[in-house]
């Protein structure tokens, strides 16, 4: 189970990797496709230091994730936790206020990381 949650993690940083690299770096090309729907066209230009922003936030939420990887003991559990829980709020708040795809994507897949991490 230990190694399961290792790499459950693991994929939850690496999608904020992802997604940080798509507001960050590729908002108006790749963030377009990704966000489809969810924003106009023409908002994405606009919206790039917005975007920029909001992926800076998502590569802290990744750093946090992937500091787990680095600490032993009851430390690296609780870091994981923390992190964990601001991705499902984030998640949260993301599908309440902008789309529900966002729980599916986002928060879920950290909860459940966040089960399987209390079956160590």
């Amino acid at each position: 189970m230990e190694i399961l949650g290792k790499i459950l993690v693991g994929l939850v940083a690496l999608e904020h990797l992802y997604i940080m690299y798509i507001e960050m770096f590729a908002w108006e090309t790749k963030g377009k496709e990704t966000f489809k729907g969810s924003l106009a066209p023409e908002l994405f230009t606009p919206t790039k230091t917005l975007a920029a922003n909001q992926g800076l936030y998502n590569g802290f939420l990744a750093a946090g994730l992937i500091w787990y990887f680095f600490l032993e003991g009851h430390w690296a559990f609780h870091v994981a936790i923390f992190f964990l829980t601001c991705v499902i709020i984030a998640g949260i708040y993301g599908a309440v206020t902008a789309s529900k795809k966002i729980f599916y994507v986002q928060a879920l897949p950290a909860i459940v990381a966040l089960v399987v991490l209390h079956f160590r």
